[in-house]
């Protein structure tokens, strides 16, 4: 069987109901089933609709992002923000091991010494998302191939 592509419209919500990201307003989202283009839990929710419906999703960190991971918060020496004016915590800053890029965020500032955060952002997370479904095919040979889909 040959993997759907979704066209789909979302809004992404916390769980206090703050909208945290949206497609609508502004392109929709184009992703081919088994791609790992979206989380499985969004894929997953998504696998038996159509074009038009209408969809709640709640999806648990497992699902998504991950629960944090205490490994992925490491104090660090101040002096490695070399060039960096005024850090304050908040502040994110993308970093490179080999071929890994990552994120991470500034958490808090203990004299010489930075907590840093590589978590995702949404790790840890329930997500909620509403969506709309624009279309549902079936992916074409050079989508399959190149393992994305094509707007």
């Amino acid at each position: 069987m040959r993997p759907k592509v979704f066209t789909v419209d979302y809004k992404l919500k916390n769980a206090e109901g703050e909208v945290v990201d949206t497609s609508f307003g502004g392109e929709p989202l184009v992703f081919m089933q088994g791609a790992g283009q979206v989380t499985p839990g969004f894929e997953q929710g998504l696998a038996e609709h159509v074009a038009g419906d209408e969809v709640s999703l709640s999806i648990p960190p497992e699902l998504a992002y991950g629960h944090l991971k205490e490994e992925l918060m490491q104090m660090v020496p101040a002096n490695q923000f070399e060039g960096v004016d005024e850090l304050k915590p908040g502040m994110l800053f993308q970093t490179q091991s080999g071929d890994e890029r990552r994120v991470i965020k500034v958490v808090s500032i203990h004299g010489e010494k930075v907590l840093v955060d590589a978590n995702h952002p949404l790790a840890g997370l329930t997500l909620y998302f509403e969506v709309h479904v624009r279309s549902v095919r079936e992916a074409t040979d050079d989508e399959i191939k190149s393992g994305y889909a094509v707007g």
